[in-house]
């Protein structure tokens, strides 16, 4: 079957937790005989509108300018995209629509083309923000809301990537429950178990999209109060990159933590990334927001205990069995010092809760349900 991705970033131009899921997924599919299409931004990096990478078609329907703005996501951008996807996918061939939630405009293009094409249409969510429009956005954020309690009502399905997503769905967007099938994201646990221990050695480790709501600060001062209390050889790892990239840089030379705190902006395949996570001892994710945090997976499947906030807007907490395969911390710096220093000290202790909970997580039984909401009447 030919399958249609819609979502205007795509790996491996943007490396999020959305991005490499589609990724991912995409290639699993590929080897069951499937056909991917990802309709997307044509990203700098993209030489050519349309692209063949690892049997992925992709397809940049509009040159992305500036993708942020003041660190928010460019309405113009939004809406540009929204525009340009339509005669796209009106000009394409496939059996179903898969489209992400964000950024919410393009959802009512997609949504008059499975109408005028008569194809089904599932909305892949990962983030029900509600109230929190208005705290991104002002006033404006009102907009926002409506807007997201519409596009919920246009897909024949809504995939939840966790039962988090399926409640705040329910809850903010009203929603019904049987309108919702909540299958969460896998790895290549495979993949994850063949990969070499990396030489570069770290204590600490952060892999993710640079945001405000990730509090990567929050993790930059607590390693300068690590190094403070005894441990001046304390070794940070920030994998990443993204609108706060400038003002974190900026920080650990401020507070002299250039010895301590390395960057690395650019990490281009996943083995990369699992190679250096098994050669640290701790994965911190300091997020306050995230819809599913497939990044704790991907460190406890290499072993990694993880420290990450116990807030409500964090589904990745959900993760977390405290000193089981992590610790649950304050979003304080004193506090978050103190469980990453605990951890450090006793890192092999996790290890094997860590490879258990992530063993829930493989990819290959999850593909079988997204397939099934793709096609719930074919034998896919």
């Amino acid at each position: 079957m030919k399958i249609a991705i819609v979502c205007d970033r795509a790996y491996p131009f943007f490396k999020g937790g959305v991005e490499k899921r589609y990724w991912e997924l995409a290639q699993k599919l590929i080897e069951k005989g499937h056909e991917i299409h990802i309709f997307t931004g044509q990203w700098p990096e993209m030489t050519e509108k349309d692209m063949l990478i690892d049997g992925i078609y992709l397809h940049g329907v509009y040159k992305v300018q500036n993708f942020y703005v003041n660190g928010k996501k460019s309405i113009k951008e939004s809406i540009i995209f929204a525009i340009k996807v339509f005669p796209a996918l009106m000009k394409a061939d496939f059996d179903v629509i898969d489209c992400d939630q964000f950024p919410l405009l393009h959802i009512f293009s997609v949504k008059l083309v499975s109408i005028l094409k008569r194809k089904r249409i599932v909305l892949t969510w990962s983030e029900a923000w509600g109230s929190y429009w208005i705290k991104y956005i002002g006033l404006k954020g009102i907009i926002g809301m409506v807007v997201e309690l519409i596009v919920t009502k246009l897909p024949h399905e809504i995939i939840s990537v966790s039962e988090h997503t399926t409640e705040g769905l329910i809850k903010k967007t009203k929603t019904s429950k049987d309108r919702i099938v909540t299958i969460p994201i896998g790895i290549d646990l495979e993949m994850v178990n063949k990969t070499e221990i990396s030489k570069e050695s770290s204590d600490i480790i952060f892999v993710g999209r640079l945001f405000d709501h990730k509090n990567v600060s929050t993790l930059i001062d607590a390693v300068k109060e690590i190094k403070t209390n005894n441990n001046k050889d304390v070794k940070c790892l920030i994998i990443g990159n993204g609108p706060e990239q400038e003002n974190l840089v900026a920080k650990v030379k401020e507070l002299k933590l250039e010895y301590n705190i390395k960057f690395l902006k650019y990490i281009y395949t996943k083995e990369e990334v699992y190679s250096l996570m098994k050669s640290s001892k701790v994965f911190v994710l300091p997020s306050t927001r995230e819809g599913f945090g497939i990044t704790i997976i991907e460190a406890n499947a290499c072993g990694l205990p993880v420290v990450t906030i116990e807030h409500s807007d964090n589904a990745a907490s959900m993760h977390i069995k405290n000193n089981r395969n992590g610790i649950l911390s304050d979003l304080e710096v004193g506090a978050l010092a103190i469980n990453i220093k605990e951890i450090i000290a006793n890192s092999e202790n996790f290890k094997n809760n860590c490879i258990s909970y992530a063993s829930n997580f493989d990819l290959d039984s999850i593909v079988s349900k997204v397939l099934f909401s793709y096609f719930p009447y074919r034998n896919s």
